[in-house]
């Protein structure tokens, strides 16, 4: 698979120049292109500006502002785009001819290796590939608004594309990011079939005099858990997008009820907005009406859309979560309220908009089950993807559970040499849900955290003890629990977009899934404690320095890395020392955390001979103290286990999960857990 690191965008407006910012900022060479100068210079003002405020906000600093702008060339007609441009997304109006011009063009001006996409929303991909000169190297992406913000992306493959094109424009948007849904070419994609209808009977509970448009705001916040309803969207995104979409989908879906009310087509035509009061309340039976029809309206449409097989549930779900920020997925709300109650829900509406509900969702009784493991075997090797992107991978019983009967699995086949294992999206995994940890903590239920955790123990097991070479693409965010997955593995390969972090003593806990012993054991004592101790920031050079990657290469050489790896095992997987014991980082690991000193950083003290107004002391001291001196102490203890249990790993770890009552029984692991998730700093009292 050739790897896409130029890309041209064509149309330099908010979508546009959205798409060449994010792109920009992942480090891709990217061209900004439009017919005429002036759209262009628009184009990238709008990019500064959003730039900019980034910077005002204490996002990106000045100078990294500054580069993310240089890597973006503004290009006047889409005939001077570069020939080698590895990737082209067409950005333009919603006009199936202007889009067919725009590939006409394109299929002259790009090599034949170049693949060209099209941000659509709504118009069919078959018929757009078609249209070009390459079918197979087409695809549909679905951005969505704001790009450098949303995560989300629907990728529409074609009929006719071919699956190394999907991978290779997998991978950017993964590079970029996004949460990815793979989904069929059908009218809408996933999120906007159920998304625009949704809007669409707001404004036909309107008309029927349901509700004002403050009182059905105010139900679907409270029933989706949402920060905005749908009229105060519509506002935000503007009514005609709406209007458009509506009618669009009606005709398409030959469903008539989809088309658009009367109210939003007259508000279109006046030019106008929504007006929404500030009276949001209504009698109760108003609210059953409009929460029960806004309900029924997304499971229906939303069994329909796993029905004709354009995603899963769980691509569903993540589609409401991650693109229109709600607290759960269509799927998750009827498990919540009751799968029988959301049924009834759904046939209410079906029966109203003449809709055929599937048998499979009118017939269901039990709670929904959710997969989120994904797994493909080919030619000996199997790619295991870790699928809770809407949450980085975080680790949660679910999880944990399905990733050990994978490994079950895939350890007792024996065409199977290779196991791989990769998250969804940006992160490799995130680690742990910290909000389960709290939950059970303030339930009095640490027997449950002891179980979740001693879980984890047998699956990671399941990775040390395999006989197939196991391997961690760890080319995003890897922390805590995520860090200590990988470290099971034989094999951890990195890219530049690398990062580790071992953040638990900050929050008021020690790494409990093996942290303490194999980090040890990989890189040496001094240098385990560097990780550990502080929390420090590993980018991907120093990850390798220490060992803990253990392959770091090129995101084009990611593949064939794993391909030279396939069927071989580690000569030496816990070394026991760096991998590059003369780096700078080393030798300050080396020497600042060596056991001399560990008496002073314990209590809180510079280390003699050191000098804290030193930038690499004075950090180190500030990351210390900002941990919870208990979870300190009692991760040195442990780094120190790991190294008297020496060739003994299962001891170590035993000793590991033997302190796990110990620190989650102390109030500072309440205190820091929680703190986390308020988003605060916590305040240790050191108990």
């Amino acid at each position: 698979m050739r790897p896409i690191e130029k890309v041209a965008i064509i149309g330099a407006g908010n979508m546009g120049s959205g798409i060449a910012q994010k792109s920009a900022q992942e480090d891709f060479e990217v061209q900004m292109v439009d017919r005429e100068k002036k759209w262009v210079d628009r184009g990238q003002g709008i990019v500064s500006e959003f730039l900019s405020e980034a910077v005002e906000r204490r996002i990106f600093k000045p100078e990294k502002a500054e580069e993310i702008k240089s890597r973006i060339t503004g290009v006047v007609g889409t005939e001077n785009v570069d020939p080698t441009t590895d990737l082209v997304i067409e950005a333009v109006f919603e006009d199936f001819d202007i889009k067919t011009q725009v590939f006409s063009k394109l299929d002259e001006v790009c090599d034949s290796h170049t693949i060209l996409a099209s941000n659509t929303s709504s118009l069919s991909v078959n018929e757009l590939a078609m249209a070009t000169g390459r079918p197979d190297r087409f695809v549909g992406l679905h951005f969505f608004y704001h790009p450098a913000k949303n995560r989300l992306i629907e990728i529409i493959p074609a009929e006719t594309t071919s699956d190394e094109s999907v991978r290779a424009v997998e991978q950017y948007c993964k590079t970029m990011g996004k949460v990815v849904i793979i989904c069929k070419d059908r009218p809408g994609f996933v999120v906007n079939r159920f998304f625009v209808p949704w809007l669409n009977e707001a404004c036909l509970l309107l008309e029927e005099g349901v509700g004002t448009t403050a009182q059905i705001d105010a139900v679907a916040r409270s029933a989706f858990r949402i920060g905005m309803g749908p009229f105060a969207l519509m506002n935000l995104t503007g009514p005609p997008i709406a209007l458009h979409s509506t009618d669009y989908l009606s005709e398409q879906l030959g469903v008539e009820r989809f088309g658009g009310a009367e109210s939003l087509r007259s508000l279109v035509d006046a030019g106008e907005m929504w007006e929404i009061g500030d009276e949001e309340d209504c009698d109760d039976d108003s609210s059953a009406i409009i929460s029960e029809r806004l309900l029924g309206q997304v499971f229906s449409v939303a069994s329909q859309i796993v029905e004709e097989g354009i995603c899963s549930m769980e691509d569903v779900d993540r589609g409401a979560k991650v693109g229109l920020r709600w607290a759960r997925g269509p799927f998750e709300i009827a498990n919540k309220i009751g799968v029988e109650q959301a049924v009834g829900m759904a046939c209410s509406y079906s029966e109203l908009a003449g809709l055929e509900l599937p048998g499979w969702f009118k017939d269901r009784v039990q709670d929904f089950d959710f997969s989120y493991v994904d797994v493909e075997v080919s030619d000996g090797v199997a790619m295991v993807r870790l699928n809770r992107p809407e949450a980085m991978n975080a680790l949660n019983v679910t999880l944990v559970n399905q990733l050990g009967e994978c490994l079950d699995k895939l350890n007792s086949m024996e065409e199977v040499s290779t196991i791989v294992l990769e998250g969804a999206g940006k992160a490799f995994v995130a680690g742990a849900d910290v909000k389960f940890f709290v939950d059970k903590l303030r339930a009095d239920s640490f027997g449950e955290i002891y179980d979740f955790t001693a879980k984890g123990h047998e699956v990671l097991g399941k990775l040390e003890g395999s006989e197939k070479t196991t391997i961690a693409l760890t080319t995003g965010l890897a922390l805590g629990g995520g860090l200590e997955l990988a470290l099971a593995c034989d094999y951890r390969i990195g890219t530049r977009r690398t990062q580790f972090r071992f953040p638990e003593t900050s929050i008021g806990i020690y790494p409990g899934l093996g942290g303490t012993q194999r980090t040890t054991r990989i890189c040496g004592i001094e240098c385990a404690r560097f990780s550990v101790l502080a929390g420090n920031f590993l980018d991907s050079g120093t990850a390798r320095a220490l060992g803990l990657v253990t392959h770091l290469v090129d995101p084009s050489e990611v593949e064939s890395t794993v391909a030279s790896l396939v069927g071989t095992k580690p000569d030496e997987k816990y070394p026991g020392k760096p991998s590059e014991k003369s780096g700078p980082v080393v030798s300050f690991a080396s020497s600042f955390y060596s056991d001399s000193n560990m008496g002073a950083i314990l209590s809180g003290k510079c280390p003699d001979g050191f000098d804290q107004s030193d930038n690499n002391v004075g950090r180190q001291m500030k990351l210390l103290s900002r941990g919870a001196p208990i979870a300190i102490a009692m991760a040195s203890d442990l780094l120190n286990e790991a190294i008297s249990t020496k060739g003994d790993l299962d001891s170590g770890l035993s000793k590991e999960l033997g302190r796990l009552e110990a620190i989650f029984g102390t109030s500072d692991a309440l205190e820091g857990l929680s703190a986390l998730i308020e988003g605060r700093k916590p305040d240790y009292i050191n108990e």
